[in-house]
């Protein structure tokens, strides 16, 4: 993790303090339900809470033990022992390193989730907000990058919504698949400890007990939960994109905020570049640079391997830290971006009327001309003013053919822009609802 690109919140679930605490939490837990079976004393459960509770792990000992021992889950529990003392014996009955392991993983897993469900929230009400704004607010669409026709930059940012809102969905379904519990002993059959043991840990912690862990709970949920993380990084690019491309010298629609005190390049003054949306393509690179790992992590061998825990260890921080990052950075550019209503109708009357085409093509050809002959008869008109060359309205009153069939005052009433915001309202309801 890039301390650049953290936040606090985030970065706390996968300090090794947090992870420790959650190990302790698996093992006492564990330990409760075994002394409730008559497995190990009560009073020695008891004593290990008592111990346990409120300890600060001290991270340098364990690392120190691992030096020596070569596991991690081994190195705490021996320094777990130091804490609790001989009652520690009852710690870890009948379980495996990755009843721990993997049950932490997807504690943090979900936790994360959360953080980053709230995150979305946030993002869809500045979204929302911004979108009743300028609902009306007229501007050319685009694609391939050329002119189109006319939209609103309210409907770009209900585009926008209706995306967010589906990857919230998509997160809150990864949460739900990831939020599982695995306390099954060697090669998860529960030889060594009992099922009842894994319900109570999963019910403590939050989670529902994994049907069948095998010894490792199934990597296909963590590579689901990765994809839902990269496809909403994908939507923060496209919206990243878009504000980008708007806010180019040519096109200077709509624009990053810029603060006081702020500059944009060391050799030229005059600059004011798009760095947030540009960044944040960047990180929604490194979140989506998880998911082709995290999918190679499925297939382990047999019961278990640990050729997936090294990509865990990565990938588990740095795509949840970084998408947590971008949505809000996200949030705050929507939330402060400067839009230029002039600056939009200036773009949509370059191309001198060509925007209008379609309705022209349409007109004719319910006046009874072929497709074909009205597309070629718009055709001839647009290309001069393409170049530059006269006014399309105009051309179209001169033209023989497109006169013979349209009036001029039925051609200016083609040119109305109103017409291409007549549904307005009734996308935003889809998107939004009847409020």
């Amino acid at each position: 993790m890039i301390p650049r690109y953290t936040r606090k919140e985030m970065a706390q679930i996968w300090e090794p303090q947090t992870r420790f605490r959650i190990w302790f939490e698996i093992e006492a837990y564990a330990t409760d339900a075994l002394a409730e079976l008559g497995v190990v004393p009560k009073e020695a459960a008891a004593k290990i809470w008592e111990k346990g509770k409120d300890a600060v792990f001290d991270v340098e000992r364990i690392d120190e033990i691992e030096s020596v021992t070569k596991h991690d889950v081994i190195a705490f529990l021996t320094h777990l022992s130091e804490i609790v003392g001989p009652e520690a014996r009852f710690v870890h009955q009948g379980m495996t390193s990755s009843d721990v392991l993997d049950t932490c993983l997807n504690v943090q897993l979900a936790r994360a989730a959360n953080l980053l469900i709230e995150d979305v929230d946030g993002l869809l009400a500045a979204l929302k907000r911004r979108a009743f704004e300028h609902k009306n607010t007229i501007c050319i669409g685009r694609s391939h990058g050329i002119h189109a026709e006319p939209t609103t930059f309210g409907l770009k940012l209900a585009q926008a919504y209706a995306e967010f809102e589906r990857g919230r969905e998509r997160l809150v379904m990864a949460r739900k698949e990831i939020a599982t519990c695995a306390i099954s002993g060697a090669v998860g059959t529960f030889a060594n400890i009992d099922p009842r043991v894994e319900e109570y840990v999963a019910e403590k912690m939050g989670l529902t007990p994994e049907p069948v862990s095998t010894q490792v709970i199934p990597r296909d949920r963590h590579a689901a939960y990765f994809a839902a993380l990269a496809v909403v990084a994908s939507s923060i690019e496209r919206l990243a994109t878009e504000i980008r491309h708007l806010q180019r010298t040519e096109v200077l629609e709509a624009e990053e905020y810029f603060s006081p005190g702020q500059k944009g390049s060391s050799a030229m003054p005059h600059k004011r570049n798009p760095v947030l949306t540009e960044n944040l393509t960047g990180l929604a690179r490194l979140v989506r640079s998880a998911v082709v790992p995290a999918l190679e992590n499925v297939a382990l061998w047999h019961e278990r391997d640990i050729s997936h825990s090294s990509v865990e260890r990565g990938i588990g921080p740095d795509a949840t830290i970084h998408l947590d990052f971008a949505l809000k950075r996200l949030t705050g550019v929507i939330d402060k971006l400067l839009v230029y209503p002039e600056n939009m109708q200036r773009n949509l009357d370059r191309l001198g009327g060509l925007v209008h085409s379609q309705r022209v093509l349409l007109a004719l050809t319910q006046k009874g001309m072929s497709r074909e002959d009205s597309y070629a008869a718009v055709q001839r008109n647009a290309m001069p003013v393409w170049r530059g060359e006269g006014n399309f309205l105009d051309l179209l009153k001169k033209d023989k053919d497109v006169s013979a069939l349209l009036s001029a005052a039925e051609l200016e009433s083609l040119f109305d822009l109103g017409y291409h915001t007549k549904h307005v309202d009734t996308i935003f309801r889809r998107v939004f609802g009847e409020a």
